[in-house]
């Protein structure tokens, strides 16, 4: 699976455009800050995040691919000013939308309420990112009139699901979910459409 179509279902999955990649399909350069601002806070909160997105079960989960060391790297190379200060943001408004439900911090949660919580924040997600996606149709329909997809820049969607974009991005893209989370081919080998596949298989990564 290439990088662009890796994107493209990440994008499927979490319903919507994935912030920062059109950036970095074209290189990298946002006009970001250098620094967004993360903390070793920051980074230990993304990884119980990213671990409760994807557990580890007989396959690692994303905490053991420093999920949050990669959320800071694409932010910090791949986001906009204004996606990086919205995604940072998102953090702490993530802490105070936990401890309203649960009256404790992420952190101190059990992984159930982790998950429940979790739970709340897509089913929020889902009409602030319709609304935003409306907004922006016109503009990304005439980007793609013109062959400029690539240059639309995309405003930033709802912090969960930027933490969800980027923890699916990074998880697919190390090599404990592309050998192990998804089945990976080591040599390179002919398509074959009629490869068997039985239920509860893996996806290939090409």
């Amino acid at each position: 699976m290439d990088r662009r179509e890796l994107l493209k279902m990440i994008a499927v999955l979490t319903g919507g455009v994935v912030i920062g990649g059109e950036v970095f399909l074209s290189g990298c350069k946002s006009g970001g800050k250098a620094d967004a601002g993360f903390t070793t806070d920051h980074i230990a909160l993304l990884d119980e995040v990213g671990e409760t997105i994807i557990p580890a079960t007989n396959t690692p989960g994303a905490k053991a691919v420093k999920i949050g060391e990669f959320m800071k790297l694409i932010v910090n190379d791949c986001y906009t000013e204004a996606q990086q200060t919205a995604f940072i943001a998102g953090i702490g408004q993530l802490e105070e939308a936990c401890k309203k439900m649960h009256s404790k911090s992420f952190m101190d949660c059990t992984a159930g309420q982790r998950h429940d919580f979790l739970v709340s924040l897509e089913k929020e997600a889902k009409p602030f990112n319709e609304a935003i996606s409306e907004k922006e149709k016109p503009a990304r329909d005439e980007a793609r009139k013109t062959m400029k997809e690539y240059d639309f820049v995309a405003a930033p969607r709802h912090y969960y699901t930027m933490m969800k974009q980027l923890t699916l991005w990074g998880y697919f893209t190390s090599k404990e979910g592309a050998t192990m989370a998804l089945r990976h081919v080591a040599v390179p080998g002919k398509y074959d459409g009629s490869y068997p596949y039985k239920k509860g298989d893996r996806a290939w990564a090409e």
